[in-house]
């Protein structure tokens, strides 16, 4: 738009020419108390921009610095913090233990929750199920995870994970954005700040929530929020009813080219404010608003599942007709892959075993175990399980004590953020391979730790970015996932 149009427009506007006069340079000026001395400390701080990073410093992270394993991610975030002892982490001399007080030399004063603080005991308990060599790797597995264990020959499985984090919302938090406190950026986000969407017509970044999960803990949607990098890279929440994306369809009345009109005005508009503000976030706001209408004809397409094949839904099990079930919600995921959604995230909820043990993980096994199996065997298949890196996992573990009732049928396990075990599998990391060693209680990690930050600079690494060289600038500081830690787990890559 040329000055003359800008002014003319502004003219018809009377708000609008307010609002500039009062941006205006010289309005500036006067109300800034330096003056020109605060325009030359600006220009100091940050020659190129005022807002996050320069020109420059984009071209450099858009440039390739590893060749990448990975072309996408699939995330099954297991909120709650499953039993390692359930799971994966084998430890049969517990089971001449039962009762028994946890020794003080395991503990070693180790902080407790407030859960647990007051217990005049902590006796141990172990796993009520069995556990089973599967696959070539002869990997240990309970039997609570039947479906699982045929594909373990697939699995990286780590032991060694550790967070300082015990309580839940600080503890998921940092797991999902690389610090305990809100406000910082998921994930899935500074993968697509990163590295950019391969499909224009779908977000880079999707989540889905199960429904048919117990909602003992609570979701933020901060926990896939893009904090203070540019709002279109925060993930999306797909849902399971009429509207998958709420205010996607147009209006009762107004058909798409009414939309698209009103689309058109809106863009104007915000394109005149950018003009005069040079605000990057007017520029993110037009990129969400085009694709939202392009979402329009995408979306409903890949929501639909009824083309699937009978097969693929006997695969998953019963739940996956059930839309918004994690068995759904696992198809779904397949084919946001497919259509190169760069990061999908899975939340499911109900793993917060403080009693009700073992039942309560035995359900939640019954509503997970079949789909994620399922998951691996069709990526596989489709030959995608190549360059699609799979994650399982939750925010810490549980542990080795009984938090309240003892008994072999009812018993629960506190917050365990010392060692827990979680996966991953696909491209880039070793295929049926168990890293790291927690000692014979799993209360304490023994071999090859791997801490939070370790996990968020390995995955980056697989997706072919440098996990210390992806930063934004924001408020004077330059932010990144991993903040000032983080090493790549070699150790694990194929």
């Amino acid at each position: 738009m040329s000055h003359h149009h800008k002014q003319e427009f502004r003219l018809n506007h009377p708000e609008l020419e307010k609002l500039h006069r009062s941006l205006d340079r010289r309005n500036f000026l006067n109300k800034t108390a330096m003056g020109f001395g605060a325009m030359a400390l600006q220009s100091l701080l940050a020659p190129a921009q005022s807002f996050g990073n320069t020109l420059e410093e984009d071209i450099m992270r858009a440039l390739p610095k590893i060749a990448p394993k990975a072309k996408r991610v699939v995330y099954l975030f297991m909120s709650g913090g499953p039993s390692q002892f359930e799971t994966y982490d084998y430890k049969p001399k517990l089971k001449d233990l039962f009762g028994k007080e946890l020794p003080d030399s395991v503990r070693k004063g180790q902080r407790l929750t407030g859960m647990s603080a007051n217990q005049a005991s902590l006796p141990m308990v172990p796993s009520m199920y069995s556990f089973k060599q599967h696959g070539k790797t002869k990997t240990w597995v309970s039997d609570l995870l039947p479906y699982t264990a045929q594909v373990v020959d697939e699995l990286c499985i780590v032991k060694s994970m550790f967070t300082e984090q015990i309580n839940h919302d600080p503890a998921i938090t940092f797991f999902q954005t690389g610090h305990q406190l809100p406000g910082r950026p998921s994930i899935g986000a500074w993968l697509s700040y990163g590295l950019g969407s391969e499909n224009k017509n779908l977000p880079s970044f999707i989540v889905l929530v199960s429904k048919n999960a117990p909602k003992d803990q609570p979701l933020y949607a901060r926990l896939w929020g893009n904090g203070f990098l540019p709002s279109e890279h925060q993930g999306v929440q797909f849902g399971s009813g009429k509207d998958p994306v709420l205010f996607l369809n147009n209006p009762e009345g107004y058909d798409g080219e009414d939309r698209k009109e009103m689309l058109d005005y809106l863009a104007k508009l915000n394109q005149f404010q950018n003009g005069n503000w040079g605000d990057p976030e007017v520029d993110a706001r037009i990129a969400q608003y085009e694709m939202a209408y392009r979402m329009q004809t995408s979306v409903p397409e890949v929501m639909d599942t009824t083309y699937e094949p009978e097969e693929v839904f006997n695969l998953y099990g019963p739940d996956s007709k059930d839309k918004g079930s994690f068995a759904s919600n696992c198809i779904l995921a397949r084919k946001l892959l497919e259509k190169d959604v760069r990061f999908v995230q899975l939340y499911h909820q109900g793993w917060d075993h403080h009693s009700g043990l073992p039942s309560s993980i035995e359900e939640q096994s019954k509503l997970t175990d079949r789909a994620t199996s399922a998951l691996i065997v069709d990526l596989k298949r489709r030959g995608m399980l190549e360059d699609t890196l799979v994650i399982w996992g939750g925010e810490f573990g549980r542990t080795v004590y009984s938090q309240g009732k003892l008994s072999k049928d009812d018993y629960g396990r506190d917050h365990h953020p010392r060692c827990f075990s979680m996966w991953m599998a696909g491209a880039g990391v070793k295929q049926g391979f168990s890293y790291g060693e927690t000692d014979d209680f799993s209360y304490n990690i023994i071999k090859d730790p791997v801490h939070v930050h370790d996990f968020q600079a390995t995955l980056l690494h697989l997706m072919g970015i440098d996990h210390e060289q992806l930063t934004f600038k924001f408020q004077g500081r330059r932010f990144r996932l991993t903040d000032v830690e983080g090493k790549i787990v070699k150790g694990i890559l194929s």
